[in-house]
């Protein structure tokens, strides 16, 4: 089966079961009407440029290279099913979920990658309840920018110093992951503190969300290492061709 007809059939496969296991929504990501319309659009005006980057990036690719857009769009149904996966967080009344977005931040870089979340996001806002419209541009920032940008400066940082593709793909989710949560600690607090000092605000919500963060990073973490094995097994073709590893590297 073609990347194309994986992805397709990851996507539809995923939606279907979702509507038909529907009950009370779970919010994840930060959901509508939690941010002030200040903060909402101070996140949209942040957002929106690093989107528009990403759609260039991919018009560009996909110029040169027909292949790209299947890969996209595996990649957008990886990010789509794992962060649909609902962590209850007692601390915090609400759900955790990991990322996804490290995996596609290796392989297509972190441009495509907040593109990719983007789309996610708007999906899963208008048809899943999690998340919101309001709060698509802060959710956006977290997940996809910060998650994908952190993911691929660990990746590149650990590969200059001779580690293995593995771990460093491990410690590119890992952070990937921590940095998205410390990103919503930041947007939450700043959000919704009014009056109060920003700092012990920020402090109670990054605790709150450690009983369940912490773990899921390290599966993330996982999942990340997994994934760019099994590629470098399969297809170190891919690799080589998106500039992950050497050419020398894929033939050891």
């Amino acid at each position: 089966m073609k990347l194309k007809n994986y992805g397709i059939f990851i996507f539809l496969l995923t939606a279907y079961c979702l509507l038909l296991t529907a009950g009370e929504a779970c919010a994840m990501h930060i959901s509508e009407g939690i941010l002030p319309l200040n903060w909402a659009a101070l996140w949209f005006a942040v957002a929106i440029p690093f989107v528009a980057l990403g759609m260039r990036k991919l018009k560009i690719l996909s110029a040169q290279d027909l292949s790209i857009k299947p890969l996209v769009g595996l990649m957008a149904a990886i990010v789509f099913v794992v962060s649909l996966m609902p962590i209850p967080v007692p601390t915090a009344g609400t759900c955790s979920h990991p990322g996804g977005t490290a995996i596609p931040a290796i392989l297509l870089g972190p441009s495509i990658t907040v593109l990719i979340t983007g789309v996610a996001l708007l999906i899963q806002a208008l048809f899943f309840a999690h998340g919101g419209l309001t709060t698509w541009g802060a959710d956006v920032v977290s997940m996809g920018i910060m998650g994908a940008f952190s993911g691929i400066a660990v990746f590149k940082l650990i590969r200059k110093f001779n580690v293995s593709l593995a771990l460093s793909a491990f410690f590119a989710g890992l952070i990937s992951d921590w940095a998205i949560y410390f990103t919503t600690s930041v947007e939450l607090a700043a959000g919704i503190r009014g009056d109060e000092p920003f700092w012990p605000l920020f402090t109670k919500i990054l605790i709150a969300f450690i009983p369940t963060q912490l773990p899921l990073g390290i599966v993330e973490g996982a999942m990340t290492a997994g994934m760019v094995k099994l590629l470098f097994k399969r297809r170190a073709d891919l690799l080589v061709k998106f500039g992950v590893i050497k050419a020398e590297e894929a033939a050891l």
